[in-house]
């Protein structure tokens, strides 16, 4: 299955436990390996590095936890 990136702004992000955890926000992609690293909660103000970096570990989800994608992202974990 494919899926464009811009269908993945503003979809729900549930828990494995069935816990909601917020709204894809922006999309972190991975240039060198081509692929999606990260789901961030809300937007990031991409003027400033260091919020990036920030938001990566506060905000963010790893793409590799994500389970499956439809109308809502299930991943994995809490």
């Amino acid at each position: 299955m494919t899926i464009s990136i811009s269908e993945l702004y503003g979809k729900k992000i549930i828990s494995g436990t069935g816990h909601w955890i917020g709204e894809v926000g922006e999309v972190v992609i991975d240039v060198e390996n081509k692929e999606v690293s990260h789901l961030l909660l809300g937007k990031i103000d991409t003027s400033k590095a260091g919020d990036m970096i920030r938001s990566l570990f506060k905000n963010g989800i790893e793409y590799k936890r994500v389970k499956k994608v439809a109308d809502t992202i299930l991943v994995s974990g809490n």
